[in-house]
């Protein structure tokens, strides 16, 4: 039987144990689990409690966090993104669990060196496809991961960087580059706040306060954040000063025409209770009624028609007309220069 069945084997067994010990399969199940384990264990002629030969088939690892790579890869996860990931830019909380490292793979590190000399070639199609022939051989190693989102960001193809960085940092957060390279990538799709809490993580895993490259990274998308929230605040106050009168040429509030000015300026100062026109008269002349529709539609038209001269003239003119002060209406609308305007 080949030695890869019998890793995996010993990694299923393992699980199962696991999920026993955590809660995840409850305790009624115990006998099942331990029927389930035996069976594996005779036909795949391990041994369960052989810790170095558990150790061999996946070093520090278990089997859901190898799988949960895997399942990231393959673009299946339904797991809560990494910190600024794409969802509409919200950055989560949810810091990955460190999987340790994956078991070297001789030909996978043959792959990586041919990928690394390919990068500082600048060929970095080059490197990208080495990168992904030692990444298939070992999906799990951060740096080659990692590595491969240098390639990435390298040929300005910085969506894919973001995304093996990622999975980079889910497999081994304690890899610092991959945060490092992570925030780079997110900054320069303009997540600025997602590259930010990256470099972060990248701080709090190198300790003693990080590394210059790092707390630079940090600063650098900070000073972003907070100027991205000025310009922000800038545009919200800018809309609230000009928002009520935009487009009405001076006009009601809401970017209404004032139509009580619009009957003051034809006379009409003495019209309704408190000195305001009679709106109720003035909108039961149905030629008015749609110049006002007409007016409301297209508020920007008001301005030009209260500077009309012609139709001043006329409001002066007719300045004793109706009663209460008001003009008369019926003349002014059967007048060709206003009902043409």
């Amino acid at each position: 039987m080949a030695t890869s069945q019998k890793r995996l084997a010993l990694a299923i067994i393992d699980f199962l144990s696991k999920s026993l010990k955590d809660g995840t399969v409850s305790s009624e199940d115990t006998e099942s689990i331990e029927i389930a384990t035996s069976c594996i264990a005779d036909s795949f002629h391990v041994d369960p409690n052989d810790r170095a030969a558990l150790k061999d088939a996946i070093g520090d690892q278990s089997l859901l966090s190898i799988y949960g790579v895997y399942e990231k890869l393959k673009g299946k996860t339904s797991t809560a993104p990494m910190p600024g990931a794409a969802s509409g830019g919200k950055a989560s909380t949810e810091t990955p669990q460190p999987s340790g490292p994956t078991p070297t793979n001789p030909e996978a590190e043959s792959f990586k060196s041919q990928g690394n000399a390919a990068m500082q070639q600048k060929d970095y199609a080059k490197a990208i496809d080495l990168y992904s022939k030692a990444i298939n051989l070992s999906p799990t190693n951060p740096i080659y991961l990692s590595n491969r989102a240098a390639a990435y960001s390298a040929s300005n193809k910085h969506a894919e960087a973001v995304a093996d960085a990622e999975l980079a940092v889910s497999a081994d957060p304690k890899y610092t580059k991959a945060w490092s390279r992570l925030g780079l990538a997110r900054f320069v799709l303009g997540d600025a706040k997602g590259s930010m809490e990256a470099y972060q993580k990248g701080i709090e895993y190198e300790g003693n306060g990080g590394s210059e490259a790092m707390k630079k990274g940090f600063k650098t998308a900070k000073e972003k954040v907070e100027e991205e929230e000025k310009e922000g605040a800038s545009d919200d106050a800018e809309r609230d000063a000009t928002g009520p009168t935009r487009g009405a040429g001076g006009g009601g509030a809401g970017g209404m025409p004032d139509l009580g000015a619009l009957a003051s300026m034809l006379g009409g100062g003495g019209g309704g209770g408190g000195g305001m026109p009679d709106l109720g008269g003035l909108m039961n002349n149905p030629m008015f009624a749609s110049m006002a529709q007409n007016l409301m539609s297209n508020p920007e038209a008001l301005q030009g028609l209260m500077n009309n001269p012609r139709l001043r003239d006329l409001a002066q003119g007719m300045g004793g007309g109706g009663g209460g002060g008001m003009p008369d209406i019926s003349a002014m609308m059967s007048d060709p220069a206003l009902r043409d305007m």
